[in-house]
């Protein structure tokens, strides 16, 4: 036999669930639904797991958090701050009760940054792409191209004192 379903802890029992409290027709609840936490899960098992020490914190909390802070432009501090203030942002990183304490350490965001890497940062990217294209935020045919601003890419321009002008092979 698997094991039971979770049941509240006795402490919880009384409290009410953030799916009461909060308005679910709320863009964030919606994408909570959109997002596909199981592939997320799947690509941040090897970053997640812990065998030492304190459990790892759990995939989905780190995932939000870091898609939070690229919505909404934020610092780590800000992003923590205000997920300890705003439930609908817990509600999207899969917490059930309305949370009063900040759950990670803002400094430590930089560290899961580099955890999940490259690969990890795609996933999210698309993660959010699909959950948008199915909740009918875009259309399939509106990430085809891709449009890239070079206005802070590097250019091959010299300013005319630059000393590599006098040699003939640096033009």
């Amino acid at each position: 036999m698997g094991p039971k379903p979770s049941q509240p802890q006795t402490a919880e029992l009384f409290r009410p669930r953030l799916d009461e409290l909060i308005n679910m027709r709320h863009p964030l609840v919606k994408l909570a639904a959109l997002i596909d936490w199981a592939e997320i899960e799947r690509t941040f098992a090897a970053s997640f797991t812990s065998a030492r020490g304190r459990p790892a914190l759990p995939p989905r909390l780190v995932a939000g958090l870091l898609y939070l802070q690229h919505a909404f432009d934020a610092s780590d501090e800000a992003v923590v701050n205000t997920w300890v203030e705003n439930p609908y942002w817990q509600f999207l990183c899969g917490e059930t009760y309305l949370q009063t304490e900040a759950p990670i350490d803002p400094s430590s965001l930089t560290r899961w940054r580099k955890r999940v890497g490259e690969e990890g940062v795609q996933t999210l990217l698309a993660a959010s792409i699909e959950a948008a294209r199915r909740g009918g935020v875009v259309r399939a045919s509106s990430v085809d191209s891709v449009i890239v601003d070079t206005t802070v890419m590097p250019k091959a321009i010299a300013h005319p004192t630059d000393s590599r002008l006098l040699s003939p092979t640096a033009i």
